[in-house]
């Protein structure tokens, strides 16, 4: 069977597996300045939704039509409104200081990270959290253009105030992931 695409993927998820925003983003909602912010890879808006929910003006991409359509109504059900786009982040071209916060989670494309640093305010912040290449032990095929190196994430954002790092692999309900989480702030 050949890969599934995106589209497929989110038509054939149970509604119900993917609606908790990231723990990650729920620990650290606190920190986080108010205001306008970006959801990137939205997927099905689990996320963008939570923000929206904590008073934010949130918009989410995703390059699924499914993800897109589902997201407009979850945030129906949960009675938030959020901006979408469609659009291929590949290509993608981010406004500059425009956000608040900035969110990318499970996601990796390299190409973005200087467009998020240039898209936050000073003080902007980003939340990001995905997959290191030690992942491959846990759950495979994976692509390893996807995974970050050792510290990478880290070091992507050393011309940041970092508030929170860790690499590590995580454990949840019998189930291992390797990832990188960060917090870090622009500060000039």
């Amino acid at each position: 069977m050949g890969k599934m695409t995106w589209d497929e993927r989110y038509l054939n998820t149970w509604e119900g597996e993917v609606r908790e925003p990231a723990q990650f983003l729920k620990d650290n909602l606190a920190r986080l300045p108010g205001g306008k912010a970006l959801d990137l890879a939205m997927g099905v808006g689990q996320n963008a939704i939570y923000l929206a929910g904590n008073g934010y003006e949130v918009k989410g991409i995703d390059s699924s039509q499914v993800a897109v359509e589902k997201t407009l109504k979850f945030a129906r059900e949960k009675g938030v409104t959020i901006q979408v786009e469609k659009a291929d982040l590949s290509n993608y071209t981010i406004p500059t200081e425009v956000y608040d916060v900035i969110l990318n989670f499970y996601f990796l494309e390299r190409n973005l990270i200087p467009q998020i640093k240039k898209a936050l305010k000073t003080g902007g912040m980003v939340i990001f959290e995905t997959y290191t290449m030690e992942h491959q032990k846990y759950d495979n095929p994976f692509n390893p253009n996807y995974l970050l190196q050792e510290n990478e994430l880290l070091h992507s954002f050393l011309d940041f105030k970092i508030l929170f790092y860790q690499e590590g692999v995580v454990e949840k309900d019998g189930i291992k992931k390797a990832i990188a989480s960060l917090i870090a702030q622009k500060i000039r």
